[in-house]
């Protein structure tokens, strides 16, 4: 029979393509590693792992069993899973994907209370872009994901959590400071400061932007919220920031927010699973742990 540590072995190969690495993510020695994969190479009369001097891969054959191996180990974890909720459905360990525009303003929020909630829960936080987030949920890797919910998501079961509004910020230089709203006409022939490609949030409010008629400053293209929040403290620009990152008492002497007229830019936050994910007793805690905690806030 082939044993799932041998499974897991292969994973790790195909993930670090190299043995050190590899063996350290598995808590084993190289040695060790190195050896029960080639007892696996002559148990199915294959060769799956082509071994360089420096490096090492997978062969073709490797790569497509690698894929067979994760769904073995993907069912064998959730097997496990559910013998631990039938003993208690919330207790056990929680892994859960947050992208980088929501986790660090959203996590202050909720963690409280769910961890007063849910005693027995576990929770190990992933913060990641989404389309990593997917893939790794697809995997078995993470047990659910909060984030904006986009198209391309409807294989996965969701709850929906919250819908968080998009407000402008800029200096209190600007011309459109003194405003007490931003009206979609606002944005017509400006120029936005942006996150870099592969950011959820950068596709969102680009979108309503150039529905606008608004367009992106291809000059600079942030990594991350805080940096597009000091371009616009220095006066280099405009753009949408989720409310949720405004909340958290940074500085309004240097930054103007400004929410938009009715109907205003939101995006929609849900909490997505696999389909008959097995642990859904934890599913609806959480989700209902969240609501409660944002029910005032915006």
């Amino acid at each position: 029979m082939i044993k799932l540590r041998d499974l897991q072995y292969l994973d790790a190969i195909a993930q670090f393509k190299h043995f050190g690495r590899a063996a350290e993510s598995c808590f084993v020695s190289q040695p060790t590693l190195s050896g029960q994969l080639m007892k696996l190479e002559q148990q199915l009369g294959l060769q799956l792992v082509e071994r360089q001097t420096r490096n090492v891969m997978l062969t073709p054959i490797g790569e497509q069993l690698v894929t067979e191996a994760r769904q073995v180990l993907r069912a064998a974890n959730e097997f496990e899973e559910s013998a631990k909720a039938l003993l208690d459905p919330l207790a056990g360990d929680l892994h859960v994907g947050l992208i980088p525009t929501l986790a660090p303003y959203l996590l202050p929020f909720i963690m409280e209370d769910l961890n007063k909630s849910l005693p027995k829960i576990k929770f190990y936080l992933y913060e990641n872009k989404t389309k990593n987030l997917l893939k790794e949920l697809a995997e078995g890797k993470l047990d659910m994901l909060i984030l904006p919910l986009l198209d391309g998501m409807d294989k996965f079961e969701r709850f929906d959590l919250f819908e968080e509004p998009l407000v402008m910020a800029m200096s209190p230089e600007h011309e459109l400071a003194d405003k007490k709203q931003v009206v979609f006409d606002d944005l017509h022939n400006r120029k936005i400061l942006t996150l870099e490609d592969g950011h959820c949030l950068r596709d969102q409010a680009m979108g309503y932007c150039f529905s606008a008629g608004a367009d992106e400053d291809t000059s600079f293209k942030a990594t991350s919220l805080e940096t597009l929040r000091y371009m616009v403290a220095s006066n280099m620009g405009i753009t949408l920031l989720p409310q949720l990152a405004t909340l958290n008492n940074f500085s309004t002497e240097t930054i103007k927010y400004l929410p938009f007229k009715s109907p205003a830019p939101v995006r929609q936050i849900s909490l997505l699973l696999r389909a008959n994910y097995s642990r859904m007793a934890c599913v609806r805690a959480v989700a209902k742990s969240v609501k409660t905690s944002l029910k005032d806030v915006f």
